[in-house]
């Protein structure tokens, strides 16, 4: 399984970037872990959009599903050519119901399934995740702690990936994150941001605290505030952590174990 990052930043990019998106090839498919502005584009450079099986946007903030409005029209007029078969199956959680309607009314282009509909399936220590199976994938969701609803991922095929989302420290997602080959956290701040991002988002020395608990192979921390140097940031998830740290880079290509 190999991990693709269109975009990182959020909740705007730097020059020349992109907010959160993530290209995963393996299992015979090609899902795309969030949509935010400006992903499309690089997702082109390595796959024709339709040749994609599935999206999964984590929660419905503008820097994780802006570009699933362009896409909608790329699969549109890939419909009326006759170039895309059917609709892209599309999954995000419920809410806001407003959002979810929008999304879920362009039918010409998206199947669209919430999250919370999905099987029921237990994690470590009771947690009860949501399950689904794309192609060769095994895909499970954790509620995630945010300022909206969403969750956590685990996707699990040649390998395992473990993807925070956003959100603060939960015991789900250490357990989700339990002996993960590669965990995808996110670093949105330095020490000094814990209390402004408390109960909505991870700070890079909390990140690399929760891939110790999990027991993580390896951390790539992602989803940077753009005016904060990476170098520092890294510094102090390797401080949390102890075990190899990267700091996702657009363009890199990761492999999974």
């Amino acid at each position: 399984m190999r991990l693709t990052v269109l975009g990182c930043w959020g909740p705007y990019p730097r020059a020349g970037g992109a907010c959160s998106g993530y290209l995963l090839r393996g299992g015979g498919v090609n899902v795309l872990l969030e949509a935010g502005s400006g992903i499309l584009s690089r997702l082109m450079g390595y796959i024709d959009f339709r040749d994609l099986d599935a999206v999964i946007v984590t929660h419905l903030h503008h820097d994780h599903y802006l570009d699933l409005f362009p896409l909608r029209h790329a699969v549109e007029g890939a419909r009326r050519s006759g170039s895309r078969a059917g609709p892209l199956k599309l999954y995000i959680p419920s809410r806001p119901a407003g959002e979810f309607g929008l999304l879920d009314s362009y039918q010409k282009a998206y199947e669209v399934t919430a999250i919370e509909s999905l099987p029921a399936d237990n994690i470590s220590c009771g947690f009860t995740a949501r399950r689904l199976d794309v192609g060769g994938l095994a895909v499970r969701f954790a509620p995630a702690r945010h300022s909206l609803p969403g969750y956590s991922v685990s996707v699990e095929g040649s390998g395992r990936l473990v993807f925070s989302g956003d959100t603060a420290r939960t015991d789900e997602l250490i357990s989700l994150a339990a002996g993960a080959g590669l965990f995808l956290c996110e670093a949105s701040g330095l020490d000094s941001d814990a209390n402004y991002m408390e109960e909505i988002h991870l700070t890079a020395r909390q990140a690399g605290e929760v891939a110790g608990a999990a027991g993580a192979g390896r951390l790539l921390i992602t989803h940077f505030w753009p005016e904060y140097d990476l170098a520092e940031l890294s510094a102090l998830a390797k401080a949390g952590f102890g075990g190899p740290v990267s700091a996702a880079q657009e363009g890199e290509t990761y492999l999974v174990p």
